[in-house]
C-alpha cells in the first residue's frame, strides 16, 4: 500500500540502512526508493533491500522524489511517503497514518508530529508565508520577529490536535498518490527548499493537507543553510523563484487561505 522514497546526497551507508531498519517496522511497505543524486556511484547501496536509482548529478531534492513517486503511480501503490535522510521513526506509525488516510478520503497529505533529538518541539505547521516571513525572520534579531513567528508557526495551537494547515514541512509527507496523478509532483523549478511549500498548497487548494499530533518523529534538522554560504544562495534563490510563482506582496489566495486557517483553529 505504501512505497517510500528517500533523495541522498554523499550520506554514509550506515545512517541510511539504520533508516531502512525504521521502516521495516511497518507491513504497508512496498517499495523503497534510495535516489542518489551524488556524483559518483556507490555500489554499497544495492547490499540493502531498496530500489537504487542512480542520478549521476545533483538534479535536486524535488526532481529526485519524482523519479520514484512516478514509478509509485505507475504500479498504482496507493500511497507514497516523502522522507528525509535525518529522520527517525517506529515504522508502526505508517500503520496508523495510513489507517487515517483510509477513514478520510479528502485527505492528501498527511504530516506527524516533530521532534528534535533532544525531546524539544518542531514548529513545521505554518501559514503560507508572505516575503516577511521567509526573508526577514532570516536576518533580523528573533526579537524583532518573534511575534510574527509564532503566527506563522502556528504556535498557539498547541500542536496537539488535528489541524488542517497550508504548508505541511518535507521532511515527512505521505501523500495519496491518485491526487498527486490530479495536482502535479513536485515542482522541479526549485531545486530544493521551497517545493515543500508549493507542493502542500496545490493540494491544500483541493483537498486536505493535515497533521496528525497522535503519532510522532525525530527529525535532526540539519539547517544546512545556516553553515554553508552555497546552500544560503540556494535556499535564497529558490525562495525567490517561489514568490515569482504565487506573488509577492500581492496573492490574494494566500490570505484566504491563511485566514480560513486561523479561524478553523480560533486563532483570529
Amino acid at each position: 500500500m505504501l512505497n517510500i522514497s528517500v533523495v541522498i546526497y554523499g550520506h554514509s551507508y550506515e545512517s541510511i540502512a539504520k533508516l531502512i531498519a525504521y521502516s521495516s517496522g511497518s507491513k504497508q511497505i512496498s517499495t523503497v526508493f534510495i535516489i542518489d543524486n551524488y556524483p559518483i556511484q556507490n555500489k554499497e547501496w544495492e547490499k540493502l533491500s531498496v530500489e537504487y536509482i542512480f542520478t549521476g548529478k545533483n538534479v535536486g531534492y524535488g526532481a529526485g522524489h519524482n523519479i520514484a513517486i512516478r514509478k509509485t503511480i505507475a504500479q498504482k501503490t496507493p500511497y507514497h511517503l516523502v522522507l528525509n535522510p535525518d529522520v527517525e521513526f517506529d515504522g508502526k506509525i505508517l500503520d496508523k497514518l495510513i489507517e487515517f488516510l483510509e477513514e478520510n478520503k479528502n485527505v492528501g497529505l498527511v504530516m506527524p508530529k516533530v521532534f528534535y533529538p533532544n525531546g524539544e518541539l518542531q514548529y513545521l505547521c505554518k501559514l503560507l508565508p508572505t516575503p516577511f516571513n521567509l526573508f526577514f525572520r532570516r536576518f533580523l534579531p528573533s526579537s524583532w520577529t518573534k511575534r510574527s513567528n509564532e503566527k506563522f508557526e502556528l504556535r498557539s495551537s498547541g500542536y496537539n490536535q488535528i489541524m488542517d494547515v497550508p504548508y505541511l514541512s518535507g521532511c515527512f509527507m505521505l501523500l495519496r498518490t491518485s491526487i498527486l496523478e490530479e495536482i502535479g509532483l513536485f515542482d522541479e523549478r526549485f531545486f530544493m527548499y521551497p517545493e515543500d511549500i508549493d507542493l502542500t498548497r496545490r493540494i491544500h487548494q483541493k483537498y486536505r493537507t493535515v497533521f496528525y499530533p497522535h503519532v510522532s518523529i525525530v527529525h535532526h534538522h540539519e539547517k544546512g543553510s545556516y553553515k554553508n554560504g552555497k546552500l544560503l544562495f540556494t535556499h535564497l534563490w529558490n525562495i525567490i523563484l517561489y514568490f515569482n510563482k504565487w506573488g509577492w506582496l500581492f496573492d490574494r489566495d494566500r490570505k484566504k487561505i491563511n485566514k480560513k486557517t486561523l479561524q478553523k483553529l480560533n486563532l483570529l
